[in-house]
């Protein structure tokens, strides 16, 4: 059954810098910072939350519907999405806004800095989450901060489960809000540095978020350590999987998320959708880009 998929559309401008940051930034003069990065290589690649986990998520078999906004310079992704057979009819267009951008910085040791220009995304708000009888889960990935609000009361509202994927936007909301959203959740899905950050805005911590009423798991990533899933006040680590090659990080969050939607719309106990969600992750690393890795369905055997 569709997966409804709430986030952003976005292209990514993606650029290598081969140093460290760490070595770049001093921290006694941060207060004075001005540095410039060497960025030989630079591409172009669809991205956004939305995009790239709904591209992951029609490759292992499900059907994403994608519910964003993308602005008038968008036409071509468009046009991607329904060559991948993606259902993208809650798009809303912005002929006044150009799509979202993110300009992503990796150093050598994978570490990103990354700039973002919102565009149409400021407006996705005004496209409601449709009147679907169909729809089995749902995601509120990283959109502008008033669609994410509204679309998890109305998913709420509509009794289709959901993961909360605050990732970038979470502190655009403050501990009253994120608790409405935690508590509206089926499922809470962070990295790490999200996860500290949470806990410290709500005053609370990971057991304590998963033993919320309602809330049937909360999933932090590690990299590539694995991640560790939380019940009911418990956690078990779900190991990492070895990489071929470790190439680009942009994504993987997304990659692995799509796992835990994949799973979960089929009724996968969470650890195994974790497991999946780090094969994913694995799989996606190796490649560059949001949008280009394959999978073969043996993926799926976890």
């Amino acid at each position: 059954m569709p997966a409804l998929i709430c986030g952003s559309l976005a292209f990514d401008t993606i650029t290598n810098f081969y140093g460290r940051f760490a070595q770049q930034i001093l921290p006694e003069q941060v207060h004075i910072l001005n540095v410039s990065f060497l960025v030989p290589t630079l591409r172009r690649e669809y991205g956004g939350c939305a995009g790239n986990i709904a591209y992951t998520l029609k490759l292992l078999g499900g059907e994403p519907v994608v519910l964003a906004a993308i602005g008038s310079d968008g036409g071509d992704y468009l046009a991607r999405l329904d060559s991948l057979g993606i259902d993208r009819s809650p798009v809303r267009v912005e002929p006044e806004h150009h799509t979202a951008q993110a300009i992503i910085i990796t150093d050598t040791d994978n570490n990103q800095i990354n700039a973002f220009h919102p565009g149409a995304m400021t407006q996705s708000h005004l496209s409601p989450v449709p009147a679907r009888s169909d729809l089995a889960i749902g995601i509120i990935a990283p959109d502008g901060r008033e669609a994410m609000l509204l679309h998890a009361e109305q998913l709420h509202g509509a009794g289709v489960p959901f993961i909360f994927d605050p990732g970038q936007q979470l502190p655009r909301f403050d501990g009253a809000e994120l608790r409405h959203f935690v508590e509206q959740s089926s499922w809470v899905a962070l990295n790490d540095y999200e996860a500290r950050m949470l806990c410290e805005r709500m005053d609370a911590s990971l057991e304590e978020l998963s033993s919320t009423p309602g809330v049937q798991g909360v999933v932090v990533t590690l990299a590539e350590e694995g991640c560790d899933v939380w019940q009911q006040g418990r956690s078990v680590r779900v190991h990492g999987v070895p990489a071929s090659a470790v190439v680009d990080p942009t994504g993987c969050g997304d990659a692995f998320r799509a796992g835990l939607l994949f799973g979960l719309e089929r009724g996968w106990g969470l650890e195994r959708c974790a497991a999946l969600g780090n094969r994913l992750g694995a799989v996606k690393i190796s490649c560059q880009g949001g949008q280009n890795h394959r999978i073969e369905l043996s993926i799926l055997d976890v």
